[in-house]
């Protein structure tokens, strides 16, 4: 059960264009960006940064979805597991890869670059974080430092809501509670507090 009530989406007009944008690319709103909005100065600030990190920026879209699965997992965040993975089919993942995601060193459907990203977002979700020198040059072997820089800030967006989402309990949306459950649900994965 969620610890704040998420607003009604009706009883915000003014972030309208905002739920919009994330309608338009997510198919829904989260229930995560309704509870900001008890803050609308954190849900507008919100909107444009995590628009522009994930949106934005020369990385695939899909890669950065699998970035942000891999650290959600490091976290131990369910709600985000099952946004991240049900995005990452939306932008072209296919439903194999993403079982793998957690086998991406061993697995032959992850090219080297992508081994290296998902590298780093597995250290880098984990507490306290486990990045290491190595890990960055393996990166930088495949990626531009702009690049590296759009692998850090997912992580980094998704450590803020690793922690949003477990800290509030957020309530997971049909969409991706169907999605993780058809798909991610033979790694024993389950909604947890996110009811």
């Amino acid at each position: 059960m969620t610890l704040v009530t998420p607003k009604a989406r009706e009883s915000l007009a003014d972030m309208e264009p905002i739920f919009q944008a994330v309608e338009a690319t997510m198919g829904f709103v989260p229930n995560s960006m309704l509870t900001m909005a008890h803050w609308p100065e954190l849900l507008q600030s919100f909107g444009g940064f995590a628009g522009g990190i994930i949106d934005g920026g020369e990385l695939d879209g899909g890669l950065k979805r699998l970035i942000a699965f891999v650290a959600s997992n490091a976290a131990g965040c369910r709600y985000c597991q099952a946004h991240t993975s049900h995005s990452a089919e939306v932008n072209g993942i296919s439903p194999e890869k993403i079982q793998a995601a957690f086998e991406f060193e061993t697995s032959a459907l992850f090219t080297d670059a992508e081994k290296a990203a998902l590298r780093v977002a597995l250290h880098a979700g984990m507490v306290p974080n486990a990045v290491e020198p190595a890990h960055m040059d393996s990166l930088r072997e495949h990626f531009s430092d702009k690049q590296c820089v759009e692998v850090v800030a997912v992580i980094s967006l998704f450590g803020f809501l690793n922690r949003w989402n477990d800290t509030m309990a957020t309530t997971l949306e049909d969409k991706p509670r169907a999605f993780a459950s058809g798909t991610i649900a033979d790694d024993g994965w389950d909604v947890g507090k996110h009811g």
